[in-house]
């Protein structure tokens, strides 16, 4: 069993510091992931990789929703699909925004 998978175990048994511990293991595939993500996005993006990560992972140990993970494949499916939640609430805000201002001006 790898590093991940214990502390995610630890994590489903209720161990308090199993999120603390799980960011360190996963951090650099989690911006890997971000990236690849931003890449796909137009031109004007203005979400960083590494706010990404941090607002994702916030959404992923956030204890109230219980949510626990199979794998570590399943714990990186859960990541990038809060990454593209993340993506789409911001793009959405810039629409509004942007209508806002347009009627502003008229």
């Amino acid at each position: 069993m790898n590093d991940v998978t214990q502390v995610l175990s630890a994590a489903e048994q209720g161990d308090p510091k199993a999120a603390e511990e799980l960011l360190p293991l996963v951090y650099d595939e989690l911006r890997k992931l971000a990236a690849r993500k931003l890449a796909q996005e137009r031109p004007g993006q203005t979400l960083q990789a590494t706010a990404l990560v941090h607002e994702a992972y916030l959404r992923l140990v956030d204890a109230n929703r219980g949510r626990r993970w199979e794998s570590r494949g399943h714990l990186f499916a859960a990541a990038a699909e809060a990454m593209r939640r993340l993506l789409v609430e911001n793009a959405r805000r810039k629409g509004c925004l942007r209508k806002v201002r347009c009627q502003f001006m008229n």
